[in-house]
């Protein structure tokens, strides 16, 4: 991963931790896949409602086309999974010539 990568992927992911004071971290990947298209998860209602707080863990496998093929939840409270696996359906990477798995983590806080 080139140094221009790795810095836009870390100003991203600080972005969307100021936009919404939702932290997302890229935990490992096979290789690096440019993020065309990520929307922030909505916080829920009724999570904030209880102020729920905690972390969403997702494995991704992302098609060569750009789409997320997959996604395994790895760890989180329900109410936070289906706002996460509701937003990742909206993301998009660059086109790679083969499927790439990441492992990411989605920080909620009232």
């Amino acid at each position: 991963m080139n140094r221009e990568h790795k810095r836009e992927g870390i100003l991203g992911s600080a972005l969307l931790v100021i936009a919404l004071g939702l932290g997302v971290a890229n935990l490992g990947a096979q290789e690096s896949r440019k993020v065309l298209l990520n929307p922030v998860p909505v916080y829920p209602e009724t999570a904030k409602k209880f102020r729920l707080s905690g972390v969403v863990k997702v494995q991704i496998v992302i098609a060569p086309d750009g789409h997320i093929k997959e996604t395994k939840v790895i760890g989180g409270h329900p109410l936070l999974v289906f706002a996460v696996e509701d937003t990742l359906r909206g993301w998009k990477y660059a086109p790679a010539s083969n499927e790439t798995t990441m492992q990411l983590e989605f920080n909620f806080h009232p």
